[in-house]
């Protein structure tokens, strides 16, 4: 199984990077995880415009989802005419939340473009892969993925704010994307985002054998989220980094 960062800016894309996006590979099925600003660009560098298989949404904040809609304009537009339906995973709102975001009278197009599959807490295929979702602490529906595939395990927290439940995801994976959008020198607003040191617990909590820090926020210095996630984590730790992928 294979990860490429897509984009790992948090809320709003960051100078060098768009939002939360993230690419999956496995046995030559692509899955794209999360779909934020920007993702549409950055998925033509890493194997073409089209060439998808299915999507995954943790939840509808546009920083996550938004840019299934330019995604949409891609696949509708080419002149060859639209490919086949792709499978977009989601929330139970997911389409009804794009159509609004399309503000068209004529939106039936849409649904040429996309194959709407809701999921909830609880396991399903999508292609070779396995997804276990669980619902994370956050202030709309969102859900934590653990993805298998191959004899190997990735584990992805969406956004969330410290939970059992992001335990439970990351437990004994091979390696855990996790969302680090705050640092503890100021006052946080509870259940909404991670610190690095409470992404930093989350991991070593979760026995995890390496650490991805993501979603990071363009106000905060991400060298002190990382200095916060070392001191509570001794495994290994990184940024993720645009267009960076990391083989499990």
């Amino acid at each position: 199984m294979k990860l490429t960062v897509l984009g790992c800016a948090g809320t709003f894309p960051g100078a060098n990077s768009g939002c939360s996006s993230y690419l999956v590979e496995h046995d030559g099925y692509r899955v794209m995880v999360d779909c934020g600003n920007g993702a549409t660009g950055a998925l033509q560098r890493h194997g073409g415009l089209l060439d998808l298989d299915a999507v995954v949404i943790s939840h509808l904040h546009p920083d996550h989802c938004i840019d299934l809609l330019a995604y949409a304009y891609a696949r509708f537009y080419r002149p060859a005419g639209p490919p086949d339906r792709l499978p977009v995973w989601g929330p139970a709102d997911i389409r009804n939340r794009l159509l609004r975001a399309a503000d068209s009278d004529d939106t039936g197009w849409l649904d040429r473009v996309y194959g709407w599959q809701v999921y909830g807490a609880g396991r399903f295929e999508v292609g070779p892969l396995q997804l276990d979702a669980r619902l994370m602490d956050h202030p709309i529906e969102c859900y934590g993925l653990r993805i298998d595939g191959g004899g190997k395990t990735l584990a992805y927290s969406a956004d969330t704010g410290p939970c059992d439940a992001l335990v439970e995801t990351a437990t004994d994976v091979d390696l855990f994307l996790c969302e680090a959008s705050f640092t503890e020198e100021k006052q946080n607003p509870a259940g909404v985002h991670l610190t690095g040191r409470q992404a930093g617990l989350a991991a070593s909590a979760a026995d995890a054998k390496s650490l991805l820090l993501t979603h990071l926020v363009a106000w905060n210095d991400e060298n002190v989220v990382l200095g916060e996630a070392k001191e509570a984590f001794a495994g290994d730790i990184a940024l993720a980094r645009t267009d960076e992928t990391y083989v499990l």
